[in-house]
């Protein structure tokens, strides 16, 4: 074998302007191997190199992703004049790009590239064309009578041609005289086109269906990319029973100024109480959602975070917007500014009521100042404070009869002193001590109760832990896939005592108060404890026990078993509280790496039972099929609200190449009921994936409805991020 690293260590050049990136040209060649595979012939000669029989050239670079592999009948390099030409099935292959053609002409001083008859391939995108020719210097490509296709097929489906293509890598594409295709079938004719090549192609996306609270619909969405900075999308809907819809999206992005995004949607709603969870409330025919959301960071440790949302009403997005309901029911409106530094932070957050049948806690605005654990001057001590003022109201919603709003001003300071120590080198030790100060201005409105209040609050207390493990290599089990095992367990204790304050939570206003329908434990100690209103006197150790099983798995260490148990030892209880708070469980069990075991208990140890559960169970042995299992129980208590027991199911299973199905399953324990149930079809079209789904809806609230929704996904630009329509299968008949 011959290597010869000089003369054509410059074929770099042309590669990086057929892939249009820049790294290219800053990659060094660190080797260059000439093969055949038959009889090798290379002659050096007066500055010419000439290999023929089948030349096979390996360009391997100091950048791995850059490394190119040339093969051709013949290759001629004149080292000279710079020109270089292959004949004779030339190909050559990239990371992620094919370019093959009968010959090839470059020229590494001018860098000017010339193909005959060509056909280049780089998903989603393939072209083929009469010839190909590019100028070095402004790396601008131009293909005569070209077709460019996202159809991976000899015969694809649809195509574009066009008499003549220009490309400027990254920026866009230019056709003359295109002409689209389905099949052999001419479709459209555009006499110029323009595309721009930073985001996705401007496309329609169409859902038809049929849904029992609309009558047959159709969802037209035009998703558009105009430059880098700016892309959106444009709705026209139509639903037979309640009007058309129409509204923008926006997303900007601002690069060092951050990212924007605006949607406005308005439908004149012809019956807006058709849907029967909002018939008992008044529902305007002028329904409209505004949505602004702003994320910035123009300066290093300086984020800025911002959202909007109106609603005309409270079910505007229950009844168009589904996917958007379900994951935020009552969305925050806020301004929000935080800079960093290596042991302070500081905070301002705004946000008030602009939907008022939300309730909210305005804040006008809160800033909080926040001193992390940082050791004091060379001593082991450790000091940490928080501290915060704003203005604040209390707004109830306007359909809340029974409470009022109420305002006031609130100071409030906190600071800490922590001796961290281990001892026996291996026991963590961290006593603390800290005081507080709040002061309260009279409050004011027709909710207010309270008066002007200076609250003092002492806290001291100690956390013990350690940790503890235990090695088992030659541990091997075929049934759970264990290779070795490693067993970490580390036990806590966290003791925590606070005198009774001089206010009591109940005569200040509540504008940072305390829930208590959660599936974890309460912060225990300050600042993690950041119900400030609802401070009150505390006697408590808490209990906790983390115990994680391991082992490998591919090479990489993975729990078997995770289970953290946390409880509450309350010394001293208020009226209400029992001595043992529930005990707290996070379980996860993967006996398998595609079997999954999770759970979440809430464990009331006094009587005996469960008060709430949260567990699921997920195989996925292949990509065949997968099947998902879940459950959520809460009883029925004053304290954690009204009960609930249900049960979901998610099977998905491929056919073949071209067909799957799915199915999901809603099921309410409590009245018996199957609240909904949805089925899929999915058809793969080779460039388009498309889904029929029926869907059931049962629910007390709503009563029955049905649904059935058509949809298209493009496969080089889909509609759906990687199991969206799993987690969220509303998004398979609406928005």
């Amino acid at each position: 074998m011959t290597k010869l690293r000089a003369p054509l260590s410059v074929l770099l050049l042309w590669l990086s302007l057929v892939m249009g990136r820049a790294e290219l040209l800053q990659a060094k060649v660190v080797e260059l191997d000439i093969s055949s595979k038959g009889d090798f012939v290379a002659i050096q000669t007066n500055g010419l190199v000439f290999a023929t029989n089948d030349v096979v050239v390996q360009v391997i670079t100091s950048i791995p992703a850059s490394n190119v592999v040339l093969s051709a009948d013949k290759v001629l390099v004149n080292t000279n004049t710079g020109d270089v030409d292959a004949e004779g099935s030339v190909r050559v292959q990239m990371t992620n790009i094919t370019l093959a053609g009968p010959h090839f002409h470059f020229n590494y001083d001018t860098r000017q590239m010339d193909w005959g008859e060509f056909r280049a391939g780089r998903s989603p995108f393939f072209m083929t064309g009469r010839a190909l020719h590019a100028e070095g210097t402004n790396e601008v490509f131009s293909a005569t009578n070209a077709m460019v296709t996202t159809d991976d097929y000899s015969n694809p489906l649809e195509t574009v041609r066009a008499s003549r293509v220009t490309i400027v890598p990254r920026q866009y594409i230019e056709a003359r005289n295109a002409v689209l295709y389905a099949g052999n079938v001419p479709v459209f004719y555009f006499p110029y086109y323009h595309q721009n090549l930073t985001g996705n192609p401007n496309h329609f996306t169409f859902l038809p269906g049929y849904r029992g609270i609309f009558g047959p619909y159709l969802l037209s969405t035009y998703e558009y990319t105009y430059n880098q900075q700016l892309n959106g999308a444009i709705h026209a809907d139509y639903r037979e029973q309640r009007g058309f819809g129409v509204g923008p999206d926006f997303d900007l992005n601002l690069g060092r100024f951050g990212e924007a995004t605006f949607k406005y949607y308005y439908t004149y709603d012809q019956r807006p109480y058709l849907d029967q969870v909002t018939n008992s409330t008044e529902i305007p025919h002028n329904r409209q959602r505004a949505y602004f959301a702003y994320q910035a960071t123009p300066l290093t440790n300086l984020n800025i975070m911002s959202q909007v949302a109106y609603l005309s009403d409270p079910y505007v997005t229950h009844d168009f917007f589904e996917s958007q309901y379900q994951k935020d029911i009552q969305p925050n409106t806020f301004v929000d500014a935080e800079k960093l530094w290596s042991n302070w932070s500081l905070d301002g957050l705004t946000q008030w009521q602009v939907d008022p049948f939300y309730e909210t806690v305005e804040r006008l605005p809160d800033v909080r100042l926040t001193g992390l654990p940082q050791q004091i001057f060379g001593t082991p001590f450790f000091y940490q404070s928080e501290s915060s003022a704003g203005y604040f109201r209390r707004q109830f919603a306007d359909t809340n009869v029974v409470q009022e709003n109420y305002e006031a001003a609130r100071a409030d300071t906190f600071h800490q002193i922590t001796l961290p120590e281990t001892f026996f080198g291996w026991l963590d030790v961290i006593p603390r001590a800290g005081g507080r100060f709040t002061y309260y201005s009279p409050a004011t409105g027709p909710g207010a109760t309270t008066t002007n209040q200076s609250r003092w609050v002492f806290n001291t207390g100690m956390e013990a832990s350690f940790k503890a493990s235990q090695v088992w290599p030659g541990a091997r089990n075929d049934l759970f896939d264990v290779n070795g095992l490693r067993h970490i367990i580390q036990p806590s204790v966290n003791y925590a005592y606070v005198p009774r304050p001089n206010v009591q939570p109940q005569d200040a206003p509540q504008f940072d108060y305390q829930l208590s329908n959660s599936l974890q434990l309460p912060a225990l100690t300050f600042p993690e404890f950041n119900a400030i209103d609802a401070i009150d006197s505390q006697n408590t150790i808490r209990f906790g026990l983390n115990n994680r099983l391991q082992t490998k798995r591919g090479g990489d260490v993975m729990d078997l078993v995770y289970w953290d148990l946390d409880m509450d030892w309350r010394l001293r209880h208020d009226a209400g509280q029992t001595t043992f708070s529930d005990l707290f469980s996070t379980l996860e069990f993967r006996p398998r790496s595609w079997l999954t075991v999770e759970s979440q208990t809430r464990y009331d140890i006094n009587s005996g039972r469960f008060n709430l559960s949260q567990s699921s169970i997920t195989f996925q042995p292949n990509s065949t099929w997968n099947l998902g299992v879940g459950q959520y129980f809460v009883r029925d208590d004053p304290v954690l609200g009204p009960g609930n027991n249900s049960f979901n199911g998610t099977f998905l299973y491929r056919l073949n190449e071209n067909w799957a199905a799915r199915i999901a399953e809603n099921f309410d324990a409590k009245t018996g009921t199957l609240q909904e149930q949805d089925y899929t079809i999915y058809r793969d079209l080779r460039s388009w994936t498309a889904a029929l789904t029926f869907r059931a809806l049962n629910n007390q609230s709503s009563g029955q409805e049905y649904a059935v929704a058509v949809t298209f996904s493009f496969k080089a630009f889909p509609r759906f991020a990687l199991g969206q329509d799993t987690v969220n299968p509303a998004s398979l008949v609406g928005y």
